[in-house]
Order: C-alpha cells, then sequence, then structure tokens
C-alpha cells in the first residue's frame, strides 16, 4: 500500500505539473491572443503571462505587426491592347484581431487575389504610356480599392508598390530607339544653344570693349583740353600780374620797328589798349618846354636833359 500510495501521488504531482504548464499562456508585445472556451470565443488576451483553462480554452495568437505580402506577375492588357506584365507588393496591418480570423478563411490568398484582380481593371483603363508614367496613380487606386474590401476583415492597407511594368520586347526596342532619338535632340539643342550663347556673349563683350575704349578716348580728350586750358589760364595770370608799366614801355619800343612793315599793334588786353592811347594822346597834347635864354646850346655831341621815354613817344607821335 505505502507503494502504490507513492506512486499515485508522483502521477498526480506530474500531472498538475503538466496541466499547470498547459495553463500558461504568454503573449508577446507584437501579438494578441484569442480564447476560445469550448468552440466559442470568450475574450482577447493582452501581451503578458495568463492562464487558462486546458482542454477546455484555446488560445488562437494573431501578429499584429505590419506585414508584407508579394503579388504574382500577371499579363494584363492596357486599353491600347498592349500586353504589359505587372507584379506589386502590398503592405498591410491588423487593426482587429477578431475580424481577420473569424470573417475570412485566408487572408494572404484574399488579398493577393484581390490585389490581382483590381490591378487588371485598373490598368485596363489606360493606355502605355499612361501605365509607365503613371505608377503613382496606379498605387495610390490600387490601395483605395483594397482598403474599402479589407476593412470589413480587420486589416488596413498601408502601402501598395508597383514593382515592375514590362512592356513585349518589341515594344520594348522601339521605346529604346526613341529615346536614343530623343537624347539626340536634346544633346543638337542644347549644343546648338550654347554655341548662340557664346555668340551672343562676344559680341555683347566686343560691343562693352568699343564702348568702355571710346568713353577711355573721350576722357583722354577731355583731359588734354582741361589741362591746356589751365596752362592758358595760368599763363594769362601771369600776364595780369606783370608790371603794368614794364609792358608799356615794350610794346613803345617796339613800336617804330613794327610801324617800318605796317604791321598793326594790338595790345595783350583792351584795358592796356585803352591805358597806352591815353599815354600816346597825353604826350601828344603836351608842349614841350623851352630852354632858358641864359643856358648854353648843348654841345653837339652831348645828350639831351629831357626825358629819353618822352623822346620816343614824341617820335612816335611825329
Amino acid at each position: 500500500m505505502p507503494a502504490f500510495a507513492s506512486a499515485a501521488l508522483l502521477i498526480l504531482g506530474v500531472f498538475l505539473l503538466i496541466m499547470l504548464l498547459l495553463s500558461v499562456k504568454v503573449i508577446r508585445p507584437y501579438q494578441k491572443g484569442l480564447v476560445e472556451r469550448l468552440g466559442k470565443f470568450n475574450r482577447i488576451l493582452e501581451p503578458g503571462i495568463h492562464f487558462i483553462i486546458p482542454f477546455m480554452e484555446r488560445v488562437k495568437v494573431v501578429d499584429m505587426r505590419e506585414h508584407v505580402v508579394d503579388v504574382p506577375p500577371q499579363e494584363v492588357i492596357c486599353k491600347d491592347n498592349v500586353v504589359v506584365t505587372v507584379d506589386a507588393v502590398v503592405y498591410y496591418q491588423i487593426l482587429d484581431p477578431v475580424k481577420v480570423v473569424y470573417n475570412v478563411s485566408d487572408f494572404l490568398l484574399a488579398i493577393v487575389k484581390l490585389a490581382q484582380t483590381n490591378l487588371r481593371a485598373i490598368i485596363g483603363e489606360m493606355e502605355l504610356d499612361e501605365t509607365l508614367s503613371g505608377r503613382d496613380i496606379i498605387n495610390a487606386r490600387l490601395r483605395e480599392e483594397l482598403d474599402k474590401i479589407t476593412d470589413r476583415w480587420g486589416v488596413k492597407i498601408t502601402r501598395v508598390e508597383i514593382q515592375r511594368i514590362d512592356p513585349p520586347k518589341d515594344i520594348q526596342e522601339a521605346m529604346a530607339k526613341q529615346m536614343t532619338a530623343e537624347r539626340e535632340k536634346r544633346a543638337m539643342i542644347l549644343l546648338a544653344e550654347g554655341k548662340k550663347e557664346s555668340a551672343i556673349k562676344e559680341a555683347e563683350g566686343q560691343k562693352q570693349a568699343a564702348i568702355l575704349k571710346a568713353e577711355g578716348e573721350k576722357q583722354r580728350q577731355i583731359l588734354i583740353a582741361e589741362g591746356q586750358a589751365e596752362a592758358i589760364r595760368k599763363v594769362l595770370e601771369a600776364l595780369k600780374m606783370a608790371d603794368e608799366k614794364y609792358l608799356t614801355l615794350q610794346y613803345i619800343e617796339k613800336m617804330p620797328e613794327l610801324a617800318k612793315y605796317g604791321n598793326l599793334i594790338v595790345p595783350y588786353d583792351t584795358e592796356a589798349l585803352i591805358g597806352l592811347l591815353r599815354i600816346l594822346q597825353k604826350v601828344k597834347d603836351t608842349p614841350l618846354p623851352e630852354p632858358p635864354k641864359n643856358e648854353k646850346k648843348p654841345v653837339e655831341g652831348t645828350e639831351s636833359s629831357s626825358d629819353p621815354d618822352l623822346e620816343k613817344l614824341k617820335d612816335i607821335m611825329g
């Protein structure tokens, strides 16, 4: 009996340990647990450690992180009857774990098929050029269409990206030739514009150089003229500062010599001319004084006692 009791206690202890292990459930931070009791949804387990009733409750763990699903390539006919191969990727995040588990049986398969059918519908309404240049439009429309349907599944479509759109090979070759021709055209246009710009810049430079050269010559002539004018002004100032009497005597001395050739004597300014005329008039009108009777006649060869300048004036007035 004691051996049987000890064996029973051992079995009971092992059973309790197993039940304890089965009753403990750990939910990670990015997960949520759905507890089903006897086949019916009971509650949601938040991240942390929880205890459940073994064999009566079952926990389904749902990953709440953002996921990505690849949409396999498929051939799609465009509006202008061109067949293109398209594939995409869809990013989604589960918002309601209850809906994603109980409202759809296979969520991944459902979202892939939904993306394929909507891609065919969207691209079928567009021409090839619009398809190749309008990837953002296709992404936005596809995300909008998927989000409308997946909302009742408790899923949010966060992003849709078209990976590639491949037209047929003959169209790819034609597009490559067209791109080459466009590049050559742009290169020729840029070269012509560069030559035109260079010619314009060169002409503007020559024009500016000619203008600057003319301005420099003009300034040089102005400076020369100003220098000459300043020199003449200095000479005139110097002449004005000279002794009037000295200049008058110089004119008087030169008058007989110049008069021999019938030259006209013009003083250096009007005031000197008027002064000279006044002196000459005064000399002409002044009578010469008679020598005293008791004085001896001057001896021949001796100089007269009269003023030499006055004698010169008399000789000139004649």
